[in-house]
């Protein structure tokens, strides 16, 4: 039987214009991914200035430049809403790429923040 899965990824964005990527390892339990969202501890910095590409098993999901507004989501609205459904895809070989890139907009002012990937799917029970 399978069971909820939730887990975030972080990113840390240190300097303008600056491109982060990263791969991340999920544990051998869990089976599929449906669900993304981005989250960040500075909402407008990401909102306003990024965009992103994201990989699972080294299949592209989103691509290069893809912008973080159509998949950020505000207090607004319902917390069991707030993920983008994406599919059910198996996760494979438990690898997740994520590359998030800030990029000067003219409305904000460039400070540090963190950008999360948030992933939700299923995980086998640990009976």
């Amino acid at each position: 039987m399978l069971k909820y899965y939730s887990q975030q990824f972080d990113v840390q964005v240190t300097a303008a214009g600056q491109t982060v990527k990263k791969t991340f390892e999920v544990d051998k339990s869990v089976k599929t991914i449906y669900g993304v969202c981005i989250l960040s501890n500075r909402d407008d910095l990401a909102y306003y200035r990024g965009s992103f590409r994201l990989e699972i098993n080294k299949d592209e999901i989103y691509a290069e430049g893809y912008s973080t507004k159509k998949i950020m989501s505000s207090e607004n609205v319902e917390p069991n809403k707030r993920c983008y459904f994406i599919g059910k895809i198996a996760i494979a070989n438990g690898l997740i790429t994520f590359e998030y890139t800030d990029s000067n907009d003219g409305r904000t002012v460039f400070a540090p923040y963190t950008v999360s990937l948030s992933v939700d799917g299923e995980r086998e029970n640990e009976a």
